[in-house]
């Protein structure tokens, strides 16, 4: 699926690996944005230190700053869907975005059609106050 995603995005890192304490396979996967604003993380949950099955989606804006924001974008089951949710973020994120002053919005209009179904709101701060009160 790596193939698929958009043209402005770049697979940094993708791993495969087995814990000591499991018998299942776990996948971990970063994607970066041609411009470097952002980056896509789908990694198990349990790395960021919840006791709960599946994979994460986080994005962080302006990563490797001092001020970098990580943003929890979705939680699901499995690898492959917590993928395909990252593309549709990717797409959604490259077609707001133009250029460094957008990234603020173009994230927000990426995050609010990639959330959970039922989500009403999107998380507090939302918009251009800034996203300091979405980061985890």
């Amino acid at each position: 699926m790596a193939d698929d995603v958009p043209s402005e995005w770049q697979q940094d890192q993708r791993r495969t690996y087995t814990p000591a304490d499991s018998d299942h396979e776990r996948q971990y996967a970063i994607y970066l944005h041609d411009s470097g604003d952002l980056r896509l993380r789908i990694a198990p949950a349990s790395l960021d230190g919840d006791d709960v099955p599946g994979y994460t989606l986080q994005a962080t804006a302006y990563p490797g700053l001092e001020f970098a924001e990580t943003v929890h974008v979705r939680q699901v089951l499995t690898f492959d869907r917590c993928l395909s949710l990252a593309v549709r973020f990717m797409d959604l994120f490259s077609a707001a975005y133009d250029g460094p002053g957008s990234l603020e919005d173009a994230l927000e209009y990426a995050f609010d059609r990639t959330k959970a179904t039922g989500t009403q709101d999107a998380p507090p701060g939302v918009g251009v106050e800034g996203i300091d009160e979405r980061r985890s």
